[in-house]
């Protein structure tokens, strides 16, 4: 049983897991609060059952995560699986105590990320609200953790400051390095330099780095009127959530074109350089690692599992967060350099091969779940 947060998140990251799971014989179900008939349908179609149960996705509500943690837990008890993983904050934490009391054999959580609790805002440091979220997540995490079997994390930053400051045990942390993705469903696409196009692709938060990259885009386009610049995603009700009225002076410009949560398969065929200028406390991101197999070089953060993503020089470049000249100079760059981008494009293909193959990231995850 996979207990997730958001029916569609587990759709589009989860798909593969679940094809591999039922490959390999296992009667798979998911339980998430939000699913419509045409994704029960999607489900069905690949043999995996759906279940929904309450779910607050934001907020601190201790009588809805009550209901939420109770749902489960009976959930748990009717069915009886022989293995749960769960990802997410709130899911983490209610999935596996159910888990637990449940008595369910194997119990593994994943930590994609620290999240907004645990992100230094636009200042460099955490808001009193973040403090207190940070510390109250951090002590539910502790007893999640100490009813895990085991707890995946995506990069070595997460590793150190969960094991620090939530008491998970070096014994049962598993650094997975990335979820991986389908590489053949991400094929490489031929350089793209005409017009030089830099595309975000991120939900629109303010730690993602959105507001960084609107400014260094007026900057080059003043310079480089023909540049491109795409930001793709939906808004999100996260508190670092920005508005259309924020992106408003950008779009009415012309500096920027948003056309929302899209298919981005098509624009980043047509994409130069992928940019992530996050500060949010990422996994290791799922979008990097896309248009890194579509052959696409990156520009991102030096900071805890954006770095992952990029060799300095060699697939593209790390700037620090937060930093507009910075991330505006490596713009430039390949404005100056364009043979960089097929240069570059083609090293992200091969860090793409290398290190963020779904089917191996399943293989670790499945072994986790003692399903090998």
């Amino acid at each position: 049983m996979l207990i997730g947060h958001a029916a569609q998140a587990t759709l589009n990251f989860r798909a593969p897991l679940l094809a591999d799971l039922v490959a390999a014989g296992w009667r798979v179900e998911v339980l998430a609060p939000d699913w419509t008939a045409a994704q029960r349908q999607r489900l069905q179609a690949m043999g995996v059952r759906a279940a929904s149960f309450p779910l607050a996705r934001t907020g601190l509500n201790p009588v809805q995560d009550l209901r939420t943690f109770v749902a489960i837990l009976r959930h748990l008890r009717r069915e009886r699986p022989q293995a749960v993983f769960t990802y997410a904050a709130k899911t983490n934490v209610w999935g596996m105590l159910a888990a637990w009391l449940a008595g369910v054999p194997r119990r593994v959580a994943m930590v994609e990320g620290l999240g907004y609790a645990f992100t230094d805002g636009a200042q460099g440091r955490r808001s009193w609200k973040q403090r207190a979220l940070g510390a109250l997540l951090a002590g539910l995490y502790r007893l999640a953790f100490a009813a895990a079997h085991r707890v995946v994390v995506l990069n070595p930053d997460d590793a150190r400051d969960l094991q620090r400051g939530c008491g998970l045990s070096p014994r049962k942390t598993v650094l997975l390095g990335g979820i991986g993705v389908p590489l053949d469903e991400w094929p490489p696409h031929s350089p793209h330099t005409d017009p030089m196009t830099f595309t975000l692709v991120a939900r629109l938060l303010r730690e993602k780095g959105v507001l960084e990259f609107l400014h260094a885009a007026r900057r080059v386009k003043a310079r480089h009127p023909a540049t491109r610049f795409w930001v793709l995603g939906p808004l999100d009700d996260n508190p670092g959530g920005l508005r259309e009225a924020d992106l408003r002076p950008w779009l009415d410009d012309g500096t920027v074109e948003w056309p929302g949560a899209v298919d981005v398969k098509p624009w980043l065929a047509q994409t130069s350089v992928f940019v992530l200028p996050s500060y949010y406390r990422e996994g290791v991101p799922r979008s990097t690692q896309e248009a890194m197999a579509m052959g696409r070089p990156v520009i991102t953060t030096d900071a805890p599992g954006c770095r992952e993503t990029v060799v300095e020089g060699v697939n593209g470049f790390l700037v620090p967060p937060r930093d507009v000249d910075a991330l505006e100079r490596a713009m430039l760059r390949f404005i100056e350099e364009p043979a960089l981008v097929a240069r570059m494009g083609q090293e992200s293909r091969r860090l793409a091969e290398e290190r963020f193959d779904v089917r191996r990231a399943n293989a670790v995850l499945m072994e986790m779940m003692g399903l090998r």
